[in-house]
């Protein structure tokens, strides 16, 4: 019982030193600043704002219910992180589906990380920590890093160093931003990887931009074709390249069949017009038997 009144008389003293101490707090150079920066504080849900620094613009709201379903069930197993405003009011610096999903769920208070930051660290700190996020997409990821570099001021080398990934890689991204608007939807919608729009780029005009991006959707092409394809219109005379990558209706129409009798993913490649050769790979002695006993 002992054990049980010093918890919740320790949960009080949180509460009694946030509403204590928070509004001298700036800086992490204040007064009192040590015992609030660091701390993890049940705060208020209404008392946070959201990050208006959030590089993240797509949120799916199928995801954000099935996590306020898993709040609801478990509760926040990783808190938030906040940094201080004025009063007793702070700001979002990462963990926005969770905060999202904590308001649908109707929590009146939510587990946080408290920390200290003037706009443009808090900026940095928002920018850096969602790029290391999978579930961006490739456009995202290139807005991040042009925002470091336009507002936080920071080369392509530091801004290598300061996300942790080489200089192309960065450089890879930037240029996505070259391509057609219409095409980087494609890219954050998933109707093309980034490899699709690293062979895009390559084609300066953008009305040939968007007609091959119109080729590669319709014909369901793979970066490596679209490459090829790339490569045939800066050099029309490089007709046989792109038949070689690109396979004709009556291939892509009975591959699928081929893939299911043999069990294995067939490989055929095209050596002309209605000509090519078909590969069947097998992954040991037995399945090589199974698929010669298929051809009897």
């Amino acid at each position: 019982m002992a054990k049980s009144n010093k918890k919740q008389a320790l949960g009080r003293g949180l509460s009694a030193l946030l509403q204590d101490t928070s509004d001298g707090v700036s800086s992490a150079s204040d007064k009192n600043a040590a015992k609030i920066v660091g701390s993890i504080i049940e705060l208020n849900i209404q008392s946070i704002e959201v990050n208006p620094f959030q590089p993240r613009t797509h949120f799916n709201e199928e995801s954000i219910k099935e996590l306020a379903a898993s709040i609801k069930e478990l509760g926040i197993i990783q808190p938030i992180t906040v940094r201080k405003l004025s009063g007793n009011n702070f700001q979002l610096v990462s963990g926005e589906r969770r905060f999202r999903a904590s308001m649908l769920v109707g929590l009146e208070t939510i587990p946080a990380y408290v920390r200290i930051a003037n706009d443009q660290e808090m900026l940095e700190m928002a920018l850096v920590e969602n790029i290391q996020r999978k579930d961006l997409d490739p456009i995202e990821v290139a807005l991040s890093y042009q925002r470091l570099i336009d507002e936080i001021k920071l080369t392509q080398d530091k801004l290598s160093q300061r996300v942790g990934k080489k200089r192309s890689t960065v450089t890879n991204y930037l240029r996505l931003l070259k391509l057609d608007p219409i095409i980087q939807t494609g890219m954050r919608d998933g109707f093309i990887s980034m490899g699709h729009g690293r062979a895009l780029i390559n084609i300066d005009d953008t009305d040939a931009q968007l007609a091959i991006y119109k080729n590669v959707l319709h014909d369901k092409l793979s970066v490596r074709q679209t490459e090829l394809l790339v490569k045939q219109s800066k050099n029309p005379t490089s007709k046989e390249t792109i038949s070689k990558a690109i396979h004709p209706t009556f291939v892509k129409e009975n591959i699928d069949s081929f893939n299911q009798f043999f069990g294995n993913n067939v490989s055929i490649k095209i050596s002309g017009k209605n000509k090519g050769n078909i590969s069947i790979p097998f992954s040991s002695k037995e399945d090589f038997i199974r698929i010669k006993n298929l051809l009897k």
